[in-house]
């Protein structure tokens, strides 16, 4: 199956799981705002959820694939099993230690994680409940990383990506129940919410396991030892952890930091889950598809195969993020007020987000590219370089945070990750160019240069309608409003992607004739 077509399995996957995310999200700004539970709600999803983008998206898989890969080739099947085996059990060891060490001390990591919160005496407390109630959370999903990046080297991509279609479908649920009984309490509702949590965790967990069962690979149950293939995935992932988990990391470094303002993290969090829609559906199914095939072009010393998947993947990122960044940067007030003003979300909340939203627009590009170019220095095991590179990107987003936070605050955590993103993306690209693992295809980078303009282009109309569509947006009902947004969104695609055809940026029936090729 074609890079490309990988690509849109897990895209679209993931497009339907951010789509319902959306619904999610609009529900639970309904129910907690940015209030108490709303803001608790931030640290409490966020802890696990911080581990299951490292191990999912991230480092995990980045050491485990090219492992579980070479022995695969090396040792078929039998052998496979053996080093899934050695894995899982020392993995599953490990994370129930985790589990019960942070239940242990969960009130110190809500402290480190959140030390403004320490002020609010009933905020904290309940921070420290929804945090272990929903932190098991982990447990389910770093398995799902590992049962997924067999799967994946198995080139059987669907089920890993839409398994986090279910968490979006169990929380809606629960938010519906909230809101149907009208549940009262900021204790009661803030547990609800964590419990939900942990029910979609296993769900998703049982979608992959499903899968693995239909591929008709066994992992077979061991005594945790620290093998060969065990200390190896150590010494990949360890580094992997910092390397892919940038975005993560930075976005933690400001949970710490907006903690100190009311209602930071909860705006930062609705902001987050905006701009997560590109990056997840763009960088995260390029970085799930592209690092198996690297890793095997590279196996099988097709050089010309690896440069040509690199360039591909580049060129398909940005055609995709850069008409979105400037979208979300140029109306980032109407999606905001459409999707998430009302019940407790209200105007005030609208203009914190849409400010941290349009922060986080100009560094959408430097997200995606850095799951391009990453799986360039993963796919020949090399973990290490990334690592620097983030320690710089995180040390300048740490620094940027505390100087730009008395005076732009939660903005400012927003706009140091933009620049902290960028700069490590900026060493990835040139680190790999210098190293000649990466040569850059000239007629590509000129089609990038007309798709800039394209999305320039796109992001002028997008502004005059959006000025003529004003009352529409406002209007007070919410379909109206929708279908109004939904009608902008719609004349933003149609405007890049003429603008895009005639310059020359893209040919859409080009990658159209691509999805449709099999074999590739």
């Amino acid at each position: 199956m074609s890079l490309l077509r990988n690509f849109a399995t897990v895209g679209g996957a993931t497009m339907a799981s951010r789509v319902l995310g959306f619904v999610r999200d609009m529900l639970l700004a309904a129910v907690a705002g940015t209030g108490i539970v709303g803001d608790a709600w931030a640290v409490a999803f966020r802890l696990p959820n911080l581990f299951r983008r490292l191990f999912a998206e991230g480092a995990f898989n980045s050491a485990f694939i090219p492992l579980f890969g070479r022995a695969v080739e090396e040792q078929e099947d039998a052998g496979a099993r053996k080093v899934a085996g050695e894995i899982g059990s020392v993995l599953f060891v490990s994370l129930l230690i985790v589990t019960a060490l942070a239940q242990i001390l969960m009130p110190f990591v809500v402290w480190a994680l959140a030390p403004g919160y320490a002020a609010d005496a009933v905020k904290f407390d309940l921070t420290v409940v929804m945090s272990r109630i929903a932190f098991p959370y982990l447990i389910f999903m770093s398995l799902l990383a590992f049962v997924g990046g067999i799967l994946n080297t198995y080139h059987r991509f669907a089920a890993a990506a839409f398994a986090p279609v279910m968490l979006n479908i169990v929380m809606s649920i629960v938010l519906g129940i909230i809101l149907v009984m009208g549940l009262e309490g900021e204790r009661a509702i803030g547990n609800t919410l964590a419990i939900g949590c942990v029910v979609a965790g296993v769900v998703q967990l049982a979608v992959v396991l499903w899968d693995l069962k239909r591929l008709g690979f066994s992992i077979p149950i061991q005594r945790p030892r620290l093998t060969p293939a065990v200390k190896r995935l150590v010494v990949l992932g360890v580094p992997g952890v910092i390397a892919g988990g940038v975005t993560q990391i930075n976005i933690t470094v400001g949970t710490i930091i907006g903690s100190f303002q009311e209602g930071a993290n909860s705006l930062l969090y609705y902001a987050d889950r905006l701009y997560q829609l590109p990056l997840g559906v763009i960088g995260i199914a390029i970085g799930v598809v592209l690092l198996p095939s690297l890793t095997r072009q590279l196996r099988s010393g097709d050089t010309a195969g690896y440069q040509s998947s690199l360039n591909n993947a580049l060129e398909f990122a940005l055609v995709l993020t850069l008409p979105a960044a400037i979208a979300l940067a140029i109306v980032p007030h109407e999606i905001v007020s459409v999707l998430f003003e009302r019940g407790k979300f209200d105007a005030v909340s609208v203009d914190g987000t849409a400010a941290a939203l349009a922060a986080y627009a100009f560094g959408l590009p430097a997200f995606v590219l850095n799951k391009v170019f990453s799986p360039g220095f993963f796919a020949r095991e090399d973990t290490k370089s990334p690592m620097q590179f983030a320690t710089i990107g995180m040390i300048v987003n740490v620094a940027l945070s505390i100087a730009f936070f008395p005076f732009l605050q939660h903005v400012g955590i927003a706009l140091a990750s933009t620049i902290a993103g960028w700069i490590n993306t900026g060493l990835l690209v040139v680190v790999l160019w210098r190293r000649g693992h990466f040569a850059p295809d000239l007629k590509v980078l000129r089609r990038l240069t007309f798709v800039l303009l394209a999305s320039t282009l796109m992001g002028v109309v997008v502004h005059f309608a959006s000025i003529l569509m004003a009352p529409y947006l406002s209007d007070g009902w919410l379909l109206t409003r929708v279908v109004a947004l939904g009608g902008l969104v719609l004349i933003g695609m149609l405007a890049f992607g003429l603008f895009a055809q005639i310059t020359g940026g893209t040919d859409f029936m080009r990658h159209m004739r691509a999805l449709k090729r099999r074999g590739q």
